[in-house]
């Protein structure tokens, strides 16, 4: 492809954002009744973003969370926001006997994410699991195993999956305007100051024993004595999560996949440390760095760190005539190569510029990614990330956390789906 524009890229926008509006108008059928675990950061603010975007097609039939008064607060905003309020449980399990009940939003600690999820499918739920997938790799194969069996739908929260920016970025890779592309690069940079320590999530006041289920949050991980720190900070910790790997590089990997169309690395290598907070009783590392090999000779290299927000975050894909880069979710842009002795017509591309919110119509692509779990269960759209590519994107981070824990390359066998060290 010699020549490229902008106008090329922007011109089938307009349709493809209007295409989930023209899919929830056909639909058919009463509303999605929803179960929903979890009302922490993330999932008591998305919460509000599934009644918003599935106004017209879900229904939040009951609400769970362990800590007392989070789940008194979530039966309030749900009330107030869909005008009926929804049924409260302390009781993830019990919730799920509830038959009305059509799917569930998993929206906990990454460490009960198999559990509920396979308890969920065989209760006859769909089901929506916020990233990482699994705790681990070997819990991945336990959900795809339940997934096919239950013929349920099952969508993964690695959102840029439902970005109209990212199909831009995979058309232009696919344009071949890039040239060969052997390299590229994702990073994710903030800056918390010492006073907000990254992933030291506010801990609520009024916490007790008595009204923050421990035992509940614990699951089957190792058992300790009460801890607030852990409850509500658990992101810090190994028992729990995998930190920087399965939190924030799990996105961006999986945004390469989407966009080249690779499914799996071969290695890992990942080190780094906790350099921000060395006095923190944090376990995770506050920075990383890793490099993933590909087959057919593709690279990436992955970087994060929390005392710097300069680049903040996004990818970036380097190729003999052109580069791109999606940037904060928000701007994508391609610059042609400049290098003497290119070919006449490649240093003559113009640049381009998409911008997600102007030029597509696109805010957050969390939006559409909720609502297309329902639009899926609706049967007027297909899954954006289900279970298997949200595996594949959860490998990835699981093999760069045991390359980091053991500080030696990690190897990965694609054809029988097992992994080693080097």
């Amino acid at each position: 492809m010699s020549t490229i524009s902008r106008r090329a890229f922007v011109n089938t926008s307009a349709t493809l954002a209007a295409a989930p509006a023209f899919l929830s108008a056909q639909a058919s059928g009463s509303k999605v009744n929803l179960g929903w675990v979890g009302f922490g950061n993330r999932g008591g603010r998305h919460v509000k973003t599934m009644m918003k975007v599935a106004k017209d097609d879900a229904h939040i039939k009951a609400v769970c969370d362990a800590f007392a008064p989070r789940l008194a607060k979530a039966k309030d905003d749900v009330a107030t926001a869909q005008g009926s309020s929804p049924d409260t449980y302390d009781d993830y399990y019990k919730m799920l006997g509830d038959k009305s009940i059509d799917a569930v939003v998993i929206m906990t600690p990454e460490h009960l994410h198999r559990d509920m999820a396979i308890a969920a499918l065989e209760a006859g739920k769909h089901v929506y699991c916020e990233k990482p997938l699994t705790h681990t790799i070997e819990e991945g194969y336990d959900i795809l195993a339940a997934v096919k069996k239950s013929g349920k739908k099952f969508q993964v929260g690695t959102q840029r999956r439902s970005a109209l920016l990212y199909q831009k970025a995979k058309e232009i890779y696919e344009s071949g305007v890039l040239g060969e592309v052997h390299y590229a690069r994702a990073f994710w940079y903030r800056n918390s100051p010492d006073t907000f320590p990254a992933w030291r999530y506010k801990i609520p006041g009024d916490s007790t024993p008595d009204n923050t289920d421990y035992e509940k949050f614990l699951g089957t991980a190792a058992k300790t004595d009460f801890n607030k720190q852990r409850y509500f900070q658990w992101r810090l910790y190994w028992d729990y999560s995998g930190g920087i790997s399965t939190d924030l590089l799990v996105h961006q990997t999986d945004a390469i996949h989407m966009i080249t169309g690779r499914t799996h690395c071969k290695s890992v290598m990942c080190n780094g440390g906790i350099h921000c907070w060395p006095h923190d009783d944090r376990e995770v590392p506050d920075t990383v760095t890793a490099g993933f090999e590909y087959p057919d000779n593709f690279h990436l290299n992955y970087s994060a760190m929390f005392r710097n927000s300069h680049y903040s975050f996004g990818e970036q894909l380097l190729g003999s005539e052109g580069t791109m880069e999606i940037m904060g979710l928000r701007d994508l842009y391609v610059y042609p190569e400049k290098y003497r002795g290119a070919p006449e017509d490649v240093p003559a591309r113009p640049e381009i510029h998409i911008s997600s919110r102007k030029d597509l119509g696109q805010g957050n692509p969390t939006n559409a990614h909720l609502k297309n779990f329902i639009d899926a269960i609706k049967g007027t759209a297909e899954l954006n990330c289900p279970a298997q590519t949200g595996h594949e994107a959860a490998v990835t981070g699981h093999l760069a956390t045991m390359s980091y824990r053991k500080d030696t390359k990690v190897f990965w066998d694609q054809e029988n789906q097992r992994y080693y060290f080097g």
